[in-house]
Order: C-alpha cells, then structure tokens, then sequence
C-alpha cells in the first residue's frame, strides 16, 4: 500500500532541500581503441565515445521528466589515457585531450574523466607524456579532467611524481590565469584512486571495469540538514546517527531507481552507485550546514572531525542497505568552492587549511578545491600533496588533493568559476620549507599492513 507521506517527503526532498542525481557516469574501456598511430588512436576514440554516450543525455532527460528528479551532470569516464595513448610510434596526448572534448561535447556531456595515469610505483613512457601534457591539455579543452594515482596503502608514496604533479598543477594553473586557474580545479592527485568513481575529476574506468557501466553520484546535503534540524534539540548522538542513516537510505533507493532505469534504457550494466554527500554552493545544500544543525556554530569548530566521522558513518550505514552495489568514494564530500558553508567558514576565518587536512582523515576524498596564493613554491604544493597521501596510505582508504594555486592572488582575494565549482577565498598556507624533504626523490615505504594478502 502507497504511503502518501512517504510521497509527500519525498517531493519536500526535491522541492525544498535540493535532492537530486548529481551524476551519471558512463564508463566507457577503450582499451580495443589502441593504435600505433595516433592519428587513428583518436578516431577510434571518437567512434566509440559516440557510440555508447550518443543517448545518454537524452534518456537521462527523458527519466529526470518521468520521475520527477533532477539528474544535474551527464558525464564520461574513459580507460586512463597514459595506457591508450602509449603504443602510439607518434604519441600526442594533447591531441588525444582535444579528442576527448570534441566527443564529450557531441554527445553533450558536461566532463570527461580518465586524462589520467596510475603511477603510485613508477612510471612508463606513456605516464610521463601524459604528465607532461596535462598543463597544455586543461588549458585547451573545456570538459577534459584529468586525475593522477601518486600513491597506495601497498605501493607507498611516488614523491618523484608528486613534486612531478606540483610542477604541473602550477603550470595549469597559470595557463588559465584569465579564468582564475581554472585548470588546476580541473586537475586531482589520489592515493588508493578507485576505479568506478563517478564524481569529477577523478573518474576513470578502471582496469577490472566491463566495457562499458553506468555509475551513479547521488546528492542530498541539504536534505540530511532538514532531517536534523527537524529532532528535538536533546536528541542524542545514537538518535542522531539513526536519523542520517534512515535519510542516506531514502537518497540512495532514488539512485539505485533511477542507476537500474537508466541502465536498462541505454542497454549497459549498471555499475554502482557512490554513496557520497556532494554539497552545491546553493545555500542550504551544504555539508558545513549539517554540522550547524548538529549544534556546532560553524564548520571549523572543534569538534568539526568528530561531527564529520559520525556523518560520513552513518551516510555509508544507511546507503549500503539501499543498494545492491556501493562503490566510488562513498561519504561525504569538503569542497570549499563548492559547498556555500565552507565558503563562507573559509572566507571569516573559521577553517583552517590545517584544520581542513584533519577532516581528511574521516572524510570520503581529501583537500579539495582550495585556492592557494600563486606565488606558492611548488615544493610547498608537493608537501601538502604528500601529507594528503600519508593520510591515505596508513589509514587504507582514498585521499585527494585538488588545489589551485591562483596565479596572481594573495590571501584575503577569491576565485570564480561559477556553476558548480563556485567560488573560493585564497586560503594561506606555511611559509616554512619543504624543498629538502620533497626533493629527496624516491618511494616513501608502505606501512607494514602493505603486506596483508
């Protein structure tokens, strides 16, 4: 028997507190794309891009119509180009970049990901191509995003790649100065990078991936916020992580609907859905604003990790029940730019960039969209870079960095990208040396659990 205040808060979800599908994601293998010669490396690219994405858009429209909710971002996750690109006698990665950004915006997606390379051990031929070429290729498209694996709990820390990574996020940054750096907000560095993630930048579709799966990015911060906000104020901490669990499990059975239709439509394996909580800068869809409802006076407070730990728990509590495959990254996402709370926290003062890097620990990425001074040295970049990646290795689970160092500002000025990626005040970072430490080259050991089998 229908519930009809089961309909009705479902309709409040959307209506009033921006629950939407914030992805789908259509990972596609190109791995039978292969050739010598770039020239037709890229054709194969192209054809089979148009082939499997050339309805996606469509029949997610025609199902966001049906349903009734809101599918924001149709996206494309493509075989790490550093592997495609490197049999080519006459390699051209930026070709290959511009490629994919001729196919993403035919089939009219909003980004591509899979510009990336997996270098957590060392890198080949093609890895260092690709590397080089990522400043001039987020330069020169639009939609390309490109991610890099520097790290693992198993493999350690690639300090040659991440100083490698530093050098090139600065680059990209200061190719797009007229449009505040964007390139680098185009740009993430991972350790232990999963391979169904359908979130931007960092998706890819990974080695053990079918030839071609629909992942789903669902959403709704604004919705746990109302849920919190509605229990009494002496609700204790077991009552509160109930109430997030029960909401997580409402978002995601919308995902798990709307993943399994679309599949089906598009006549692809569906691949999983990623639990996390990804805030907009619209106010009231915010995760900062969940830890104000929990009774915190701001993101930043003490007690911000704790509020987090629960939150990201629960999240992953309540989804699982709803969904017969979990996967990607799975939590809850601290993008400054993105997330109205955190802007504002940032921009008053209350979140520190150290403060930020504790919250990595419990949070489901890492430092994410945060602008920098421009005039940070690299060594600075790649010490920050390699503390996200510490925090990954010894804890077992995913950390980022995606950072931009805004060429031509100092602390105190913003950055705009407008849409999704917001807007974000330029954050200090220590005026202390890393260069002795980042510049000894070679692989930090794993920790001794890097020995489990």
């Amino acid at each position: 028997m229908i519930d009809i205040n089961n309909i009705i808060e479902t309709m409040d979800m959307i209506r009033l507190y921006n629950l939407d599908i914030r992805t789908v994601t259509l990972a596609v293998s190109l791995r039978d794309c292969i050739s010598d010669d770039v020239d037709v490396l890229c054709e194969n690219i192209y054809n089979k891009i148009k082939k499997y994405a050339k309805n996606l858009v469509e029949y997610a429209d025609e199902l966001a119509d049906e349903y009734s909710i809101p599918i924001i971002n149709k996206r494309i996750a493509v075989t790490p180009i550093s592997l495609i690109g490197e049999a080519c006698k006459n390699p051209d990665y930026v070709k290959i970049a511009k490629t994919l950004d001729k196919a993403a915006k035919e089939v009219g997606v909003n980004f591509v990901g899979g510009f990336s390379a997996l270098v957590e051990k060392g890198c080949t031929k093609g890895d260092k191509l690709l590397i080089a070429s990522i400043p001039e290729a987020m330069a020169t498209t639009e939609r390309v995003c490109s991610s890099v694996n520097l790290a693992t709990s198993k493999a350690g820390i690639n300090m040659d790649a991440v100083l490698k990574m530093s050098e090139m996020i600065k680059n990209a940054a200061e190719l797009t100065k007229e449009q505040d750096g964007i390139g680098a907000a185009k740009i993430v560095v991972f350790c232990n990078v999963p391979g169904d993630n359908p979130f931007m930048a960092g998706a890819f579709c990974g080695m053990g991936e079918p030839e071609c799966a629909l992942n789903v990015g669902v959403s709704g911060p604004g919705v746990v916020r109302a849920a919190v906000e509605a229990l009494p104020k002496d609700a204790n901490m077991s009552e509160l992580a109930n109430k997030i669990k029960e909401i997580a499990y409402k978002i995601t059975s919308t995902g798990e609907l709307i993943g399994r239709k679309l599949s089906k439509k598009l006549d692809i394996p569906f691949g999983v859905i990623d639990l996390s909580l990804a805030p907009t800068p619209a106010v009231g869809d915010s995760v900062a604003g969940i830890f104000q409802a929990m009774g915190l006076e701001h993101a930043g407070a003490h007690g911000t990790t704790a509020a987090l730990a629960m939150l990201n728990d629960a999240v992953k509590k309540g989804g699982i029940m709803a969904s017969s495959h979990v996967g990607g990254l799975s939590g809850a996402f601290i993008p400054v730019s993105e997330d109205a709370g955190m802007i504002e926290a940032a921009t008053n003062g209350h979140l520190s960039f150290d403060k930020l890097e504790a919250m990595t620990s419990v949070c489901s990425v890492g430092l994410d969209m945060i602008a920098i001074p421009g005039d940070t040295p690299v060594d600075t970049i790649a010490g920050i870079i390699a503390d996200e990646m510490a925090i990954g290795m010894i804890n077992k689970k995913t950390t980022a960095v995606r950072i931009i160092p805004a060429a031509g500002k100092k602390v105190g000025d913003k950055v705009f990208f407008g849409g999704l990626l917001g807007e974000a005040p330029i954050m200090p970072v220590s005026q202390l040396s890393s260069s002795g430490f980042v510049r000894r080259g070679g692989r930090i050991p794993a920790p001794i659990h890097s020995l489990n089998n």
